[in-house]
């Protein structure tokens, strides 16, 4: 009991923590750019008293692009943490599996046929996105199961699946590159890096309430985690529809590794790193460990889109770079750590 009472009291402190320097963060990211405002005209501009031009850069741009950060960061963690749950294997994450590229594919084929241009989306496109990004990554994910099934799911056939359908979808996504002009062949290239790039409100709206959804979802189906690490005999031993509740976790995180491919691009070992990172803090239990994943996840996409806009000004690095600069050693860390 006391121990329970310890990682209860510990997992508040981490979520206080992590809470307070995404704030932080996000303060600090509202004053920075192109554009510098200054605190006090960030909070006035907030309350509706800035000037027009400090309207325009933090409300229409820096704004919904920040939240869409957030967003993207806990979607992306938190897909990460169910998948390498589920398939028992720490080195999944929908970037390094394939499913990033095929969410990517379908948008490069939404925007190429339906489309036509990058600078050209309307409003109905940017409703569709999410749905063509959600049919390519579930597309990706299915070809994974399938290919990678042999007498159950062994976590390096998981990988090196993954890697082989990722690349696929990496090919396909250059054929449909070299028929664009070149400025969309350019931004493709970019947003394929990973840039968070529908920087409006209207991406915001959509997004949001899918993200939010699946979050919960995911938090209320923490217990099944936890009997799924124990092993498939145990599980269905204790009552648990192990395939069933594995295709339901599966689609979540496909689902949410879609649509914030459809906002954010191909930010890779984000969904990988924040749950090893949150593990080490809390512990396996998905109870506390998901939420952690999940704040973590924001806080860290968050902070390198500020790096990624500030570093270099005026040019920006996509922030699927800063994220893979990062990341990439604790990656090759995990490959020389597994079995």
């Amino acid at each position: 009991m006391n121990q329970s009472n310890a990682k209860k009291k510990k997992f508040i402190v981490l979520i206080i923590l992590l809470f307070i320097l995404t704030i932080i963060t996000f303060v600090i990211s509202l004053n920075l750019g192109v554009v510098r405002i200054a605190p006090i005209d960030v909070f006035k501009t907030l309350l509706g008293k800035g000037t027009a031009r400090d309207q325009l850069v933090l409300v229409d741009f820096r704004l919904p692009r920040m939240i869409l950060a957030l967003l993207i960061g806990a979607g992306l963690a938190v897909s990460g943490a169910i998948l390498q749950g589920v398939t028992k294997n720490e080195l999944a994450d929908p970037g390094i599996l394939g499913i990033n590229s095929g969410a990517g594919f379908m948008v490069i084929l939404f925007i190429y046929f339906f489309q036509g241009s990058m600078n050209s989306i309307n409003t109905l496109g940017i409703f569709l996105m999410p749905l063509f990004a959600l049919a390519g990554a579930v597309l990706a994910a299915f070809l994974i199961y399938v290919l990678a099934w042999k007498k159950g799911i062994d976590p390096v056939r998981l990988i090196l699946v993954g890697i082989g359908v990722n690349s696929g979808f990496g090919a396909a996504i250059i054929i449909f590159q070299l028929k664009m002009n070149p400025q969309d062949f350019m931004q493709a290239a970019v947003w394929l890096s990973g840039d968070i790039w529908g920087t409006n409100w209207k991406f915001v709206a959509i997004l949001t309430p899918l993200i939010l959804l699946l979050l919960p979802f995911a938090l209320y189906k923490a217990h099944i985690l936890n009997i799924m690490n124990l092993g498939d005999q145990v599980a269905t031993g204790l009552g648990i529809q192990v395939e069933k509740e594995r295709r339901l976790l599966l689609l979540a995180a496909v689902a949410l590794a879609g649509f914030s491919v459809a906002a954010g691009g191909g930010i890779a070992f984000l969904g990988l790193v924040a749950p090893h990172i949150a593990k080490r803090l809390i512990g396996p239990k998905h109870q506390l460990f998901l939420p952690i994943t999940a704040v973590l996840g924001a806080f860290v996409l968050l902070l390198a889109d500020t790096i990624g806009k500030n570093l270099l000004t005026p040019t920006q690095i996509p922030v699927g770079i800063v994220v893979a600069i990062f990341s990439a050693p604790y990656f090759i860390f995990l490959l020389m750590k597994a079995k």
